[in-house]
């Protein structure tokens, strides 16, 4: 049997990780909890929008404004900064962002007008005259909004075309065409979903011909953004790319012969121990798509957990199951006993949530394994990111090369 996890073990779990990076957990100024697509609370009718300098939902207080749009201000800050809601709040996506009053802070900050940060980086939206695709958009904005409220607490750069017309974000939803069939993926900052993938049966569809364990709106929306910084953080930085290179490996192999590989004969056999999943070990690129979209899985479900205060260092499990120094890439690194200490705290978290959907009789909420040779690639990414809310005094990688991994 694998030997238990002691009790100081278990004590010290408990109190590493106290606080969330960004709380998930969001109050009324009633005191009743409030959550990140609410607009409004349910117990007060106070009005609630997300504030982006805030980085969460706050309550509102409206103020006169010189024209026949409403105004706000954060509640209990009749100073503060004047917001309007966003256009795109009476549309079928029903969108909670706060923008700037002022039409030359909008222009300012690179938005469209009188839309939020999160609804300016959607380049195309669906045809909304089919039936289907108010209803799509409204899912696929959701999930959007969740991943730019993390990218936003995570320190990480999100700026629309209009801010930068080179580097810049864009989305373009979009459907399926007679001839054409809309292929999810991402090219130089534009992120293209097929917006068939709001349905449920079609993802599941797709999930099972796949064999995919886990198929999502916000597990593409993390993906395919994960492609978009590589391009941004880490190819134009020698010392970075350097030190994925050494991770991740060489992402000059022929990227379309790799794929095309992997589709006509089936995953690498060694992948379960090597990868986050068979598809990440199609190509590096594919890696490190893969490892980011499951680090923003980790990083938010734990913050969330902590938030709500789910704590799941008491969970009784092998001391086997949880990671060491020896599995990081930089075990010297300043971060990297914080480190460890998140990702043994999602260990104990995923028996937790897995045992709470099988009391249910659903599927594990987290059908995976975390192979010891991922360790290296979320702790990569970790510390790109963190390095990123440090700022531009920070941006050089640690050495490239592996230490235990």
């Amino acid at each position: 049997m694998p030997e238990e996890v002691s009790t100081a073990e278990r004590q010290h779990a408990e109190e590493s990780i106290a606080a969330p990076s960004i709380s998930r957990a969001y109050l009324c100024q009633c005191g009743r909890p409030v959550f990140l697509r609410n607009s409004r609370c349910l117990a007060c009718s106070t009005p609630l929008g997300f504030v982006v300098e805030r980085l969460g939902v706050m309550p509102l207080a409206p103020i006169e404004s010189d024209d026949a749009q409403e105004e706000f201000t954060v509640f209990g800050e009749p100073q503060g900064p004047r917001l309007r809601r966003c256009g795109n709040f009476d549309s079928a996506i029903g969108c909670n962002w706060m923008r700037p009053a002022s039409a030359d802070a909008d222009e300012a900050e690179g938005l469209l007008p009188g839309l939020c940060l999160a609804c300016s980086t959607t380049r195309t939206i669906p045809d909304l005259s089919v039936p289907e695709n108010p209803g799509r958009w409204n899912l696929l904005e959701q999930a959007k909004r969740r991943l730019m409220s993390q990218l936003l607490a995570l320190g990480l750069p999100v700026r629309t075309r209009i801010a930068d017309p080179v580097h810049g974000l864009a989305f373009d939803l979009l459907s399926d065409q007679a001839q054409q069939r809309v292929m999810t993926g991402h090219s130089e900052g534009v992120i293209t979903l097929n917006i068939a993938e709001a349905e449920d049966a079609v993802r599941e569809q797709v999930r099972a011909q796949m064999h995919e364990p886990y198929r999502t709106l916000l597990g593409h929306f993390r993906h395919e953004i994960g492609h978009y910084y590589w391009d941004v953080l880490v190819a134009p930085q020698a010392d970075w790319l350097d030190g994925f290179r050494a991770v991740f490996g060489d992402e000059r192999a022929d990227y379309g012969a790799a794929l095309q590989t992997h589709y006509a004969n089936g995953p690498r056999p060694d992948w379960v121990t090597h990868y986050v999943s068979s598809y990440a070990g199609s190509h590096p690129w594919e890696d490190w798509a893969e490892t980011w979209a499951h680090y923003l899985h980790m990083a938010d479900t734990v913050d969330t957990a902590i938030s709500f205060g789910v704590n799941a260092a008491r969970a009784e499990i092998g001391a086997d199951d949880l990671f060491h120094a020896e599995d990081l890439w930089q075990p010297q690194h300043p971060d990297a006993a914080s480190f460890l200490e998140f990702l043994n705290a999602w260990v104990r978290l995923t028996h937790v949530l897995n045992e709470f959907s099988r009391s249910m009789g659903q599927p594990d909420t987290y059908p995976f394994v975390l192979p010891h040779a991922v360790v290296p690639k979320l702790q990569f990414i970790h510390v790109l990111i963190a390095d990123q809310r440090k700022g531009p005094a920070a941006t050089q990688a640690p050495s490239a090369q592996v230490e235990g991994g």
